[in-house]
This record gives structure tokens, sequence and C-alpha cells, in this order.
């Protein structure tokens, strides 16, 4: 699955009019952790098994957090292990009210990966992640809304309808200028003189987009703007 998640990855890399992108699970959950059978079939290999798997989910949630275009994790039932890293590593998130969350990797002797040990103290700072992290503390929707986690939570039987909603009003938004927010809110929190610079170059580039013409003339015109994307 890892596998396959990387190159469906790939392949949005060179979507022609991709305007947003949307990961749900299929089944009673989004994803319930990583597949532990396979350590337990041969633990002697169990080193190169979890290379196997790691290497090219790492590299498909490269892809979805550096494309410009807004990814939106949707969110149902059993969100745990390396499903909780994949959630943090979309942009948005949407949550129905079913879910429950669950950094489990220390009830298994293992430490994070997929990126939770970047994203986690990001979204909920230092202490709540050593919380949630070290004691494997499984939580709701309603605290995971609390705690960042996620942007809304919904009724199940609203979570599409929800998701559709707001795809709706991100595939018509600028998604040029959304590529840019997203390298900047993602960059690494450096000197903040460097921080400057990088949103300064960003906003004389996207100054030169269609989309800014359009938005300032359309703020000028009291109308909607017509964000033609990237």
């Amino acid at each position: 699955m890892a596998e396959a998640l990387h190159a469906a990855c790939r392949r949005l890399q060179h979507w022609p009019g991709l305007r947003v992108v949307v990961l749900s699970g299929e089944g009673r959950a989004f994803m319930a952790g990583g597949d532990l059978a396979s350590f337990h079939d041969s633990l002697a290999d169990a080193p190169a098994t979890a290379g196997h798997m790691i290497t090219p989910l790492h590299a498909a949630l490269l892809i979805l957090t550096e494309l410009p275009q807004p990814v939106i994790a949707c969110l149902h039932g059993a969100i745990a292990g390396a499903g909780v890293s994949i959630a943090l590593a979309c942009d948005l998130a949407i949550a129905a009210d079913d879910a429950r969350f669950s950094i489990a990797y220390a009830r298994i002797g293992a430490s994070l990966d997929a990126g939770c040990s970047w994203s986690l103290p990001r979204i909920v700072g230092l202490r709540k992640a050593m919380e949630l992290s070290l004691l494997a503390t499984t939580i709701d929707a309603g605290e995971a809304l609390r705690l960042g986690l996620v942007n809304c939570v919904v009724p199940p039987a609203q979570l599409a309808d929800e998701v559709a909603m707001l795809v709706r009003r991100l595939v018509v938004g600028p998604t040029a200028a959304y590529g840019r927010i997203k390298r900047l809110l993602r960059m690494h929190q450096g000197r903040l003189a460097e921080h400057l610079e990088a949103e300064r170059t960003a906003f004389c580039a996207g100054a030169a987009d269609h989309d800014f013409r359009e938005g300032v003339l359309a703020f000028f015109d009291k109308r909607a703007a017509n964000f033609i994307g990237c």
C-alpha cells in the first residue's frame, strides 16, 4: 500500500488541471496503522521490512506536502499509528464524529514515522505531543478538534458532503497562491530574517500572476474573483 500510495502521488505531480487532492480510506477506517503481521511473520527481518514500508511512504508524504494544491484528509473510524501521521501531513482535515485517533507506536515499542514527530509538536505543542506519543492515548474526534488535529467534525453521514463542499470552495481558488502559502507555512522555522525574505520573494513572484491581478481587480469591482489556478 505504501508503494501504491507513492505511485499515486507521483501521478498527482503531473496531473493536468489538478486543483485539490482528497485523501480518504475505504472501509471501516481511514487507516489503522502499519501491518504488524508482516513483522510478526519474520521478526528477524523487521529492520528490512520496516525500511521497505517506510521508504515509499515517506516519499509519498513529501510529494503531498510539496504539492501546490491543497490536500484534504477525509477521516473516519480508526486513525492509528501511521494513519495519524498521514492525516497530519495533509493541509486540512475533516473528521466524522466516529473517528478515533491513536499514536500507538509506543504500544509496540516503536518510535514515530511518516513525519509524525515533525508535524505533531507543531500542531499541538511539545508537551501534548509527548503525552500523546509516550502514553499512546486514544482520543475521540471532539478532542482531536480541540487540539487542532482536525479542522471540522461532522456526523458520519455528512462527511462526504462536507468534504465536497470544501473541495468546491478550494477548486475555484488561486492555486499558485495556495502553493506559495503552503511552502511558507511548512518552512523550517529558522531565523526570522530568512523567513521574511522567503515571504518577500513569494509575494513578489505571485504579484506577476494572473490570479493576483484578477483578485485585486475583483476587490475594487466588488465582485467574485475568477481564479484560473496554476
